[in-house]
């Protein structure tokens, strides 16, 4: 067809409901504007099927009386506009999102032709300025080539020859943790399911952290349970405090909460469990656990910085949900003190009197470093020295 520059297509007795459609697609798309392509076949149905389905393209038909071998139409190619495609709209840029992500694009890719009449759905994260950050594809990839089989990762087989009580210390501290780990799976998992699937990256990111989450419980589960039947002790004031972090509806303010303050906080817990492991299967879990956590904090410290690099008064509200969260918690334990005494054993490493007061002394210095941690983290997003201050000390003394 093409070496002859003759625009013809020979169907045979393929029909235009066998595929033959394919064929005049092809010819339409390689033949120039004004030349129209001569359609042969001996289907039975040929020339009903051929202007049914022109009249859908929007392209012009003339169906022919022909002799034997003659063709049976020539179609005019006609502006796809015209056709099923009118109305239809672009969703963008492929690598720069929109400002606004329209309901009508629905699950679309970015820089898809959506057709028109799409049902509407509901996704109330649309906007660019509330949910897009620039590190997030960098954010996604480094995560997604960062992720680590539990099974295989930790050294489960190591030896864990630790006596009773600082067992009981460990299951303590696990049980702790896979609660605070369960509200930061559920967090993002929901904001996840209301951002527009136009700005996809944050969606795969906020994806990809439940699922570290997940990776995260099973591992303080596993070690948890690896000497016990059970677990250890749920407390009302620590659940009451994960209770306003999973409460919370605003994206931006929720990513205050846990990121930046919450898990950030947990950045200087991990490196403290680490250092402080009893034995090499919690001191793997810990660092691996925190190399996860700090791509989570990374991306609400970027989401937030820009956000309120667009939106200054933001920072209001920000502050605001810092002071409301105190209110609500001022009459809770915040950290129980089974956590509290299990971190001290830990640091201290046995019960001699002396390795006690500095094993207090140390959990001192991490709450000290958490609040120091906090400070850093909000002014990088714009509070001045004063304002962070004073945003730190009314954290949650429950740490997440």
């Amino acid at each position: 067809m093409i070496e002859r520059k003759v625009f013809a297509v020979d169907l045979g007795s393929l029909g235009l409901d066998q595929g033959g459609h394919l064929m005049i697609k092809r010819a339409l798309r390689t033949a120039p504007r004004a030349i129209p392509v001569a359609v042969h076949g001996n289907a039975p149905t040929l020339a009903v099927h051929l202007r049914a389905w022109c009249r859908v393209q929007g392209h012009d038909i003339e169906i022919l009386q022909a002799a034997v071998d003659g063709p049976v139409a020539l179609i005019h190619r006609g502006n796809v506009e015209a056709g099923r495609w009118r109305g239809a709209t672009a969703t963008g840029d492929a690598k720069v999102p929109a400002a606004h992500a329209s309901a009508y694009w629905g699950l679309a890719g970015r820089s898809a032709t959506v057709e028109a009449g799409m049902p509407i759905f509901d996704f109330p994260l649309d906007t660019r300025a509330e949910v897009w950050v620039k590190e997030a594809a960098r954010l996604y990839a480094q995560a997604a080539a960062s992720q680590w089989n539990p099974a295989t990762a930790i050294p489960w087989n190591a030896s864990c020859d630790i006596c009773d009580e600082v067992e009981d210390a460990v299951v303590q501290v696990m049980t702790y943790l896979i609660e605070n780990e369960t509200a930061a799976l559920v967090i993002p998992a929901r904001f996840a399911s209301q951002v527009h699937p136009h700005f996809r990256e944050v969606m795969q990111l906020l994806a990809i952290q439940a699922a570290d989450e997940a990776r995260h419980i099973e591992v303080f589960t596993r070690r948890a349970l690896l000497k016990r039947s059970k677990l250890g002790l749920s407390t009302v004031g620590g659940q009451s405090s994960l209770k306003t972090l999973i409460d919370e509806p605003d994206f931006a303010l929720s990513a205050m909460l846990l990121s930046v303050l919450g898990e950030g906080s947990f950045l200087s817990l991990l490196s403290f469990l680490q250092q402080h492991a009893p034995d090499p299967i919690t001191r793997e879990i810990a660092r691996l656990v925190g190399q996860d956590e700090a791509r989570h904090v990374a991306f609400g410290l970027a989401h937030l910085t820009q956000h309120v690099h667009e939106e200054p008064a933001l920072l209001g509200r920000l502050a605001d949900v810092i002071e409301h969260r105190h209110d609500a918690l001022i009459n809770t334990a915040g950290l129980n003190e089974e956590v509290f005494d299990a971190l001290v054993l830990l640091a201290a490493g046995s019960w001699e009197p002396e390795a006690l007061r500095t094993g207090w002394e140390k959990v001192q210095v991490l709450i000290a470093d958490m609040g120091q941690g906090r400070i850093r983290r909000l002014r990088k997003i714009g509070f001045d020295e004063e304002a962070a201050q004073a945003l730190s000390a009314l954290h949650t003394r429950n740490f997440m």
